[in-house]
């Protein structure tokens, strides 16, 4: 019942995502870093919202000032959320942009929805339990790498990890049918879990923007590790590297 009445919630703040017209934007630090009145619009939303559900649950959220991991948030359950992952998309009408909500329970994630408003896309998992796209299960590529599409973020906010994203993207080039690139860090790692593509690889993201979409895609046969092939942490940001289950190891490109 938690999960449908979450799942109903990321439904109605996409609508307000849809149904928002030419919102204020405001630009934060780091390097064409946006907020938009809808951002806030939607987190506010959420946390009215999912507090309702959960009123034992701690609030980690990208806007507001509520963009710190605190050692409170390890201990029993917190939501991690992402208004619109993929503001600049949003801003330009350039899609896609996603609302994104993961719940962890002792500091690992329990519950994972990303929501497509615009394309009425809803990606949803629960520890254990598998991925779903609208409530039919999904697996990720079995396809080895050289016969599939492979997808990356720019960590645009990062202007020192720069030259080393873009040396990656030449080194994988050569290894995949071809590169992609969408603006949102959730929707990557959602099109891994659902085998539109096979890879996906960022230098640095946050945790609200990892959260959900790292269990649907675990949860859908990828893995899911730091650039050093590690376990993410759950409690910041971090490199991270999606792989579907057609690639056995994560090609020598870092």
């Amino acid at each position: 019942m938690i999960l449908e009445n979450i799942l109903q919630v990321a439904k109605e703040a996409g609508k307000i995502m849809i149904e928002a017209s030419n919102p204020k934007v405001m630009e934060k630090s780091g390097h064409a870093n946006f907020c938009t009145e809808t951002d806030e619009k939607i987190q506010a939303f959420l946390i009215d919202k999912l507090s309702k559900i959960c009123p034992e649950a701690s609030f980690l959220g990208e806007e507001d000032g509520q963009d710190v991991f605190t050692a409170k948030m390890s201990k029993g359950l917190c939501f991690v959320i992402d208004p619109i992952d993929g503001t600049s998309n949003f801003i330009y009408a350039y899609r896609p942009s996603v609302v994104s909500i993961a719940l962890l329970k002792d500091g690992r994630p329990y519950l994972g929805i990303v929501y497509n408003p615009f394309d009425e896309m809803l990606f949803t998992a629960e520890a254990g339990r598998g991925a779903y796209l609208n409530k039919e299960r999904i697996m990720s590529s079995d396809a080895p790498l050289a016969e599939s599409l492979a997808v990356f973020g720019t960590a645009p906010y990062y202007e020192e990890l720069r030259d080393r994203t873009f040396d990656a993207v030449k080194k994988l080039m050569p290894l995949c049918v071809d590169v992609r690139r969408s603006g949102s860090a959730a929707w990557d790692l959602c099109s891994v879990a659902c085998g539109k593509c096979s890879l996906y690889f960022e230098m640095k993201i946050q945790l609200w923007d990892y959260a959900a979409a790292a269990l649907i895609a675990s949860e859908a046969g990828c893995k899911v590790t730091d650039i050093e092939g590690k376990s993410l942490s759950y409690s910041g940001a971090s490199s991270v590297v999606c792989t579907a289950r057609g690639i056995q190891e994560i090609p020598e490109i870092f």
